[in-house]
């Protein structure tokens, strides 16, 4: 056996240990890019997923927030509400399929960027929300509340980056969730929902007033 061929020979197990330790780095990356709860990507992961998306014209933001979540909690318990909050997951997942993205931003609020291939947008996402009101599986039908809904069309603001089109549809869903309306779209007139656009205390709140409208 020559020289060359003993020193690959005797590469081949460090080789193969990187690989088996590289891939056992991918595989702590991506579950860290997942919430444990939801299984749905973390911030970090939708951002990365979500900006490639928003490359396509088509792209819609939406925000999730659930109503009332706190008296679900005292109400039924943590456990009850972990059900609630999985069950939502499990549904927008659904709902935004392989093409899509969602993504669990914290607590009882969820964002996601679906492709609206036939400009159905509206449509799509009043489906979306009857949805997400039913009741959780295998629990006390008493166990289910409605979820608010903000969304924006990113062609509507080219020049918005996702932080942008973000706050967009936090302003619209928050104007949604004052209004009890279930849902409403950015950029469709003016309605002025708070001073700042989003709730108090929130990063990314506007001074301006916010422009969003009702659901189309």
């Amino acid at each position: 056996m020559n020289t060359l061929a003993t020193v690959l020979l005797s590469a081949l197990p460090l080789g193969a240990g990187w690989a088996v330790h590289v891939w056992w780095l991918r595989g702590c990356l991506n579950r860290a890019r997942r919430d444990p709860l939801t299984g749905l990507r973390t911030r970090d992961g939708f951002t990365r997923r979500a900006t490639t998306l928003l490359k396509d014209p088509r792209a819609i933001v939406v925000l999730a927030d659930v109503d009332k979540f706190k008296d679900i909690n005292d109400a039924h318990g943590h456990a009850a509400g972990d059900a609630l909050l999985k069950a939502t997951a499990d549904r927008l997942a659904h709902h935004v399929g392989r093409s899509g993205v969602a993504g669990r931003l914290g607590g009882d609020e969820f964002a996601a960027v679906l492709i609206d291939d036939h400009g159905t947008a509206g449509d799509m996402l009043a489906v979306l929300h009857g949805v997400l009101a039913r009741p959780v599986d295998g629990h006390d039908p008493a166990l289910h509340t409605t979820v608010s809904l903000g969304w924006v069309r990113a062609a509507d603001f080219p020049a918005d980056d996702l932080s942008g089109l973000l706050r967009r549809a936090d302003e619209a869903m928050y104007a949604a969730k004052q209004a009890r309306a279930g849902m409403r779209r950015a950029g469709l007139g003016r309605l002025f929902a708070t001073v700042t656009g989003r709730r108090a205390g929130r990063t990314g709140a506007r001074q301006d007033s916010p422009v969003v409208g009702v659901a189309a």
